[in-house]
């Protein structure tokens, strides 16, 4: 049996690769049909992670929005709200984010030996600062999980966790929904930065949906073969 949780990474991103512009407004990538279904992806997991990066552009809340999917979480004797999960290189980030404000839920925020003690500093107040390593060791980080009890995590962005957790082979499933318009911004944001990933040409992911919502599509992979 495997010391991490089954991962699931959820991106949205414009036909050329985009998951947001270059300019200081959030980019709108999918409508309300299509927030609908991410809540119901949150409403499915334990933890909900994402970077340092998306805390400071975009001050998610990273709550489950429905109350009857809240209530049926209560119901099946889990908590209401996921646990609330931030990778950060510095641990620089505003205590006042929303991550850290919004719903009564556990936080949790993972740096390397070397942002340690500005985290701790920082966000002791708000959320649990947990070394991870030098350089930060990803695979620490879902071990860590696990003995929490995250048995199914959702990676929802940026660009750096998107690369990160693809890269390291630790994605299960992807769900990737491509808005039909082109940013054509060399600047922007894109769904993954260089690496080497385990799925390339010769390694392919398996196609398990690819489902129409409005004017967008939604791509479902499994990524077989991922790495322990």
């Amino acid at each position: 049996m495997r010391d991490r949780p089954t991962v699931l990474l959820s991106a949205a991103m414009s036909v050329d690769g985009c998951i947001d512009d270059a300019s200081t407004k959030r980019l709108v990538l999918s409508d309300d049909a299509d927030w609908d279904r991410v809540d119901e992806v949150r409403a499915s997991v334990d933890a909900i992670l994402v970077g340092a990066t998306t805390v400071r552009r975009d001050d998610p809340r990273l709550l489950v929005r429905s109350p009857e999917r809240v209530a049926a979480r209560v119901a099946a004797g889990r908590p209401p709200q996921l646990l609330k999960v931030v990778i950060s290189s510095r641990g620089d980030l505003d205590p006042e984010a929303r991550v850290f404000t919004a719903g009564d839920t556990g936080r949790v925020v993972y740096v390397p030996s070397s942002g340690l003690a500005q985290a701790t500093e920082r966000l002791a107040p708000v959320a649990d600062v947990v070394e991870a390593g030098d350089p930060l060791d990803l695979h620490r980080v879902l071990e860590d999980l696990a003995a929490r009890g995250v048995r199914r995590l959702l990676v929802e962005g940026g660009t750096a966790m998107h690369t990160l957790f693809l890269s390291a082979g630790v994605v299960d499933e992807l769900h990737l929904l491509v808005a039909p318009f082109f940013v054509g911004d060399a600047d922007a944001p894109r769904f993954v930065g260089p690496a080497r990933f385990p799925h390339d040409s010769a390694h392919r992911m398996r196609l398990a949906e690819a489902r129409p919502i409005g004017d967008q599509v939604l791509l479902h992979y499994v990524l077989e073969g991922s790495r322990e």
